[in-house]
């Protein structure tokens, strides 16, 4: 089998040999060139032309982000950013993804041995999962996402029985936040159930996300807070590090912010998430699984549909990792198989009708 060609750039010596010994570490993988800043990148994109490009964000003499939307422009193929994990890296890293890349990796590599070994089992998954399934990639230009996004909106009103299903939850992994951001933009003002996101992100990141989202959608987009009541219209993320739960009081729905489960493979959970929109609303929720890699989600999908919900998940065509919405797809749990732009219609019928 032919190796994953792998092009790693960044400014820091200890950092592009730290990235090149782990992705070394598999004999599928080879790092054909290290490159120190985004103008050596595209030099050695034209000489290598590597499968996958690991990019840092902050470089000399030509940054990441400039160098990702020329890659994206001239050369497009999958990248992953190498991203420091605080505000700033975590806006820098969501608007490389609005501009093309696929994923991110924290650059945390000073950490105990114990961390170290889960980004490099992290880095290896993401680069043969982003680079075997050699997407459909297509040149864009600056803000091409945003500019995408002012399709007229179909009216979405729509004319059935009293609505029934009031929660919408939401569990997406790898390639999310462009997909996210891309279906709330489709969704109006008066949208009439309340919207729960769990994306898998760091701490550092879900905050910045959800103002990101909260800038680009006309619902009220926002982190979620331990006990925060819903409404119709609002949106709440869960936090990274922490998982997001549905509960129902006797007067309203209200969401829990918790580290509990502590053992959960994912914090958020897509499982944790929809398994406590299956106990507190029942059929009155709609499960939505978008890009990801791995099956976070299976088992909460699996309960939700015992409540008698609505699933909708992802196409393969439109997923950056067919993962998440591959093993509810495989398993015979989705009412719809959709890409994004299909989605708003689909999920306002399942609102409204059995």
């Amino acid at each position: 089998m032919q190796k994953i060609k792998v092009l790693v750039v960044d400014d820091s010596a200890f950092m592009r040999r730290a990235i090149a010994t782990m992705l070394g570490k598999d004999k599928e993988i080879e790092v054909v060139a290290t490159a120190r800043n985004g103008e050596e990148a595209l030099e050695f994109i034209k000489k290598y032309n590597p499968d996958l490009v690991t990019l840092d964000i902050e470089m000399p003499v030509m940054d990441g982000l400039t160098a990702l939307e020329k890659i994206m422009q001239e050369f497009p193929r999958p990248v992953i950013m190498v991203s420091s994990l605080t505000t700033e890296g975590a806006e820098a890293t969501l608007k490389a993804l609005s501009l093309g890349a696929m994923d991110f990796i924290p650059k945390q590599l000073s950490k105990v041995s114990l961390e170290i070994v889960k980004i490099e089992e992290e880095l290896i998954a993401k680069v043969k999962s982003l680079a075997r399934k050699k997407p459909n990639l297509v040149p864009t230009k600056s803000n091409s996402l945003k500019k995408l996004a002012k399709v007229e909106k179909k009216s979405l009103t729509y004319r059935g029985n009293n609505q029934i299903r009031d929660v919408v939850a939401i569990g997406v992994s790898t390639g999310g936040p462009p997909v996210v951001q891309r279906l709330l933009e489709l969704l109006p003002q008066d949208f009439p159930a309340s919207i729960l996101i769990a994306q898998h992100m760091p701490p550092a990141f879900t905050g910045p996300f959800a103002r990101r989202l909260n800038t680009y959608s006309s619902l009220e987009v926002k982190e979620a807070e331990d006990e925060e009541i819903l409404k119709p219209g609002k949106v709440l993320v869960a936090p990274g590090g922490k998982h997001l739960k549905l509960q129902q009081r006797v007067t309203h729905l209200e969401v829990r912010v918790s580290e509990f489960p502590r053992d959960a493979l994912y914090k958020p959970s897509v499982d944790v998430l929809f398994s406590s929109v299956a106990r507190a609303v029942g059929k009155r929720g709609v499960g939505v699984v978008l890009t990801g890699m791995g099956k976070d989600g299976l088992k909460g999908a699996k309960e939700l549909k015992q409540k008698e919900a609505r699933l909708v998940a992802q196409d393969e065509t439109s997923c950056v990792v067919y993962g998440m919405p591959r093993a509810i797809v495989e398993e015979g749990l989705a009412d719809a198989v959709l890409s994004p732009e299909e989605m708003p219609a689909k999920i306002y019928e399942y609102l409204f009708n059995p």
